[in-house]
């Protein structure tokens, strides 16, 4: 649920979660499958795995922002069971989604999930948010949050003794490719990403958005509470000519043109060039994107669970 996501609903919602429509979330599903690190969520399940104490018992994973369960998607079938998830989630329509989409899931073993659907907002983070949870998980929310509620979720999850995997977190880096993947930029492409990187730290609904500053942020506040941290880069990479993507890159494109032009009305004739140029280049197959995105995992000390 980035701020370059164009699928995102009218302004004035309290919650970044509102932001954005199921359309949006389903069309990048696929792009974020291929692109988060497969590494950090098998450290992820082998960590849950080595917990003492379980005795057959479920492990508690919590999903903040859940959308329509992308996240939930990709790691039930990765982590071992049996799993008992918490979605959190503001809005009614994507949480209902993502509760159906639930009950077709299994986790490795093959057995059911336990499903809790928790409609409310990410603040405050206490203990309906997070009680009973071994895993605190969340995709593509960070960059939307302030630096005071990711600090406070890092210390609050730390105190329990909670693993954390937060996957896809912007870095506020984009880039056009040629038809050879090399990165192509002009001075009005450097225009509207700082229009846009300014525009990511507008105030989402949970104070100053820390845009791409999320890893960092995130990183330093883990390292304090005394988690062991790993990070992989996990960019977006839609190739020139990726016929299957191209209404995900059309969007990227409209939702970075329509962030710029929010921050900057007086560019309009220029952002209108710009986009349209672009658009162009995508559509005759001769420009790709990259998007920079970061996959974070932060190991509490065992032991934990039973402890």
């Amino acid at each position: 649920m980035n701020a370059h996501d164009p699928g995102r609903l009218p302004a004035g919602t309290t919650s970044p979660q509102e932001h954005f429509s199921a359309d949006w979330l389903s069309l990048r599903q696929r792009l974020d499958s291929r692109s988060r690190s497969h590494c950090l969520t098998g450290l992820a399940a082998d960590w849950l795995a080595a917990r003492p104490g379980t005795h057959g018992s479920p492990y508690g994973i919590v999903d903040l922002g859940c959308g329509t369960g992308s996240n939930l998607s990709f790691l039930a079938p990765r982590l071992p069971g049996p799993q008992r998830w918490r979605l959190v989630d503001h809005d009614p329509g994507l949480l209902a989604l993502a509760r159906r989409h639930a009950a077709t899931l299994r986790d490795p073993s093959g057995d059911r999930l336990a499903i809790e659907a928790r409609c409310r907002d990410l603040s405050p983070v206490d203990d309906s948010l997070l009680e009973g949870a071994d895993l605190v998980v969340a995709s593509a929310l960070f960059d939307l949050v302030s630096r005071s509620w990711a600090e406070t979720l890092v210390a609050a999850s730390a105190a329990r003794q909670q693993a954390l995997l937060f996957t896809l977190s912007v870095d506020s880096d984009w880039a056009f490719l040629d038809v050879t993947g090399k990165r192509l930029e002009d001075v009005d492409d450097i225009a509207v990403r700082a229009l846009f990187q300014a525009h990511q730290r507008r105030d989402k609904g949970l104070g100053p958005a820390l845009g791409g500053q999320a890893p960092a942020v995130l990183t330093a506040a883990m390292t304090a509470a005394g988690y062991r941290v790993e990070s992989a880069a996990t960019p977006w990479h839609l190739a020139a000519g990726e016929r299957e993507l191209l209404p995900l890159a059309e969007q990227l494109l409209q939702g970075w043109h329509d962030a710029a032009l929010e921050q900057a009305p007086e560019e309009q004739s220029r952002l209108e060039r710009w986009h349209s140029r672009r658009l162009a280049g995508l559509a005759a197959g001769e420009l790709g994107l990259t998007v920079g995105h970061r996959d974070m995992l932060a190991l509490p000390p065992l032991p934990a669970r039973g402890a």
